[in-house]
């Protein structure tokens, strides 16, 4: 394997995509803000570099899982960032689920360094990493996403390549509007059938292999058929992300319709507001 590839980014989702990396054989090089996070990849191969800067010079690709839009900029941009250390050619990766504008912006910097920053978003969680499935949603140069495609399938199947930069990260937005919006309208189904009789656990399983399965569904009825759980676990993300194509769509002049409101309708059933 000859792309040289880092890593930043090492939560739920991020340690099983760059355990997958190392796994394939890349020589991968990591970096952390939190020194724990580093341990569990302790004996795997896999180098440490002290900043961003380090690690960006040391790779070909680099891979970036971290939260929001003001971490994504930091570990690029900051002192010591990814940016002063990346090369003409390499590709950045970006993983996270940010704001479309923030990597186009990105982009023009990572190209004063002779960079190519792609946006990669991912769909399926730690589970998904760990197996190799997760879903890869690029947007992007034609050339970057096909030079980043082999790293990014050793934990990404299928790999789509939407369009041009930011494309995937709009797609990204659009599915986790319809799985928010699929939440509130599965728990409100399953709290319908109680009130008619029918147990909620068996009306799931009937569902479930129905025509009106969805993943949302599956979810909820995991968790007893309400959605406190979910609230906690998902509640913050999926508010963030439904604000930011909230935000896309008034930019572009376009109606999100029905889409989007059902979505506000199931934040309101998670205890949140857009």
């Amino acid at each position: 394997m000859s792309a040289r590839t880092g890593f930043i980014g090492l939560g739920s989702q991020g340690a099983p995509i760059a355990r997958r990396i190392i796994e394939a054989g890349y020589p991968v090089t990591l970096w952390a803000r939190r020194q724990a996070t580093l341990e569990p990849f302790a004996g795997t191969g896999a180098k440490t570099a002290g900043t961003p800067a380090e690690l960006a010079a040391a790779s070909d690709v680099v891979g970036i899982c971290v939260t929001g839009d003001a971490d994504v900029e930091q570990v690029l941009t900051g002192p010591d960032g990814v940016l002063a250390g990346a090369g003409e050619g390499t590709v950045i990766a970006v993983h996270s689920t940010v704001h479309p504008d923030t990597c186009k912006r990105l982009a023009v910097a990572a190209s004063d360094r002779g960079a190519h920053l792609i946006d990669a978003p991912v769909s399926g969680g730690g589970p998904a990493a760990a197996a190799g499935r997760l879903l890869v949603m690029a947007g992007g140069e034609q050339e970057a996403v096909e030079r980043a495609r082999p790293v990014l399938a050793t934990f990404g199947d299928p790999i789509v390549h939407l369009g041009p930069l930011g494309a995937g990260l709009v797609t990204k937005l659009l599915n986790n509007l319809l799985f928010t919006a699929h939440l509130g309208t599965a728990a409100s189904l399953l709290s319908l059938g109680e009130s008619l009789a029918v147990d909620p656990a068996r009306l799931a399983e009937v569902i479930q292999h129905g025509s009106g399965n969805s993943f949302a569904l599956e979810r909820v009825a995991l968790v007893g058929g309400k959605l406190d759980v979910m609230a906690q676990v998902a509640g913050p993300l999926l508010q963030k992300d439904v604000r930011l194509l909230a935000e896309v769509a008034a930019t572009a002049g376009v109606t999100p319709g029905t889409a989007l409101t059902a979505a506000d309708d199931a934040l309101g059933l998670l205890g949140f507001k857009r």
